[in-house]
């Protein structure tokens, strides 16, 4: 399907999604939410797929949402939010519960929604010109696109509250010291980074990597019983699988294993 605000492309296992509003700076309007969630749910059933790749065209990831066009809907501003945050939210829920790793290639800006959407991906890689602010106090707003739910695990309170409150503008080292993303790399070098990751994940076996995600967010509200009764569960399931019998018999091989990517 032809979009008019995101190109995407598949190539072998891995979806790559990149955001094209350059001249916004890829700032979130409401046909872009809309037509990314499409692209998420699209990506999160389509069985061929392994791995997902968000990026931004041109010089920023994504700026956040779309404030000149704010003024367009004054007269209906709370409708226009609430409408656009459910798309959006539905995006990162879908992103969250996806079984196959999604990475975030970050360069230029990621402010506001988009640095709750690159915080939301399951990796993130930095060009050394990436830039992290959460934006939303400085036009009088509260966060959202998930920020406030994963900025306090990935850096802490007192750190959460500081880039909330001031807007403090991170660069890619920081966010990398502060755990927004696991790696920085020169701008050049960010695509073929990204590109060799996400076909790594992809050959990799996917559904003991899903039920490895949905572990790391279960324990967020678990007791370590019942944390220890979900990883009985789900290894079980994982051990009645092609990939996990191919694991096997790889180790005992002392090969590299093929995994397929099936139950």
């Amino acid at each position: 399907m032809a979009y008019k605000t995101l190109i995407h492309t598949v190539k072998g296992s891995v979806a790559n999604i990149t955001l094209n509003r350059p001249d916004r700076y890829n700032a979130l309007n409401r046909q872009m939410v809309e037509e990314l969630l499409e692209v998420v749910l699209a990506c999160h059933e389509d069985r061929a797929v392994r791995a997902v790749v968000l990026m931004g065209a041109g010089q920023a990831f994504c700026a956040g949402g779309d404030v000149r066009g704010f003024i367009e809907h004054t007269n209906t501003i709370t409708l226009h939010v609430k409408r656009l945050l459910m798309s959006l939210h539905s995006v990162i829920t879908c992103i969250c519960r996806m079984s196959k790793p999604v990475i975030a290639g970050v360069g230029g800006v990621a402010a506001g929604a988009g640095m709750g959407l690159v915080m939301a991906c399951d990796l993130a890689v930095a060009a050394e010109s990436a830039r992290f602010t959460m934006a939303y106090t400085k036009i009088g707003a509260t966060p959202d696109a998930s920020s406030s739910y994963f900025l306090p695990r990935l850096v802490g309170l007192r750190r959460a509250m500081e880039l909330t409150f001031t807007n403090r503008v991170l660069t890619a080292e920081e966010a990398k010291e502060w755990g927004l993303v696991n790696r920085v790399v020169p701008d050049a070098e960010l695509v073929t980074v990204v590109d060799a990751m996400a076909n790594e994940l992809a050959a990799g076996p996917t559904p003991a990597l899903g039920r490895a995600k949905r572990l790391l967010f279960m324990s967020d509200h678990a007791s370590l019983e019942t944390q220890m009764e979900n990883e009985a569960q789900l290894i079980a399931l994982s051990s009645q699988t092609a990939d996990f019998r191919e694991g096997v018999q790889a180790f005992i091989e002392k090969r590299t294993p093929a995994f397929s990517g099936r139950e």
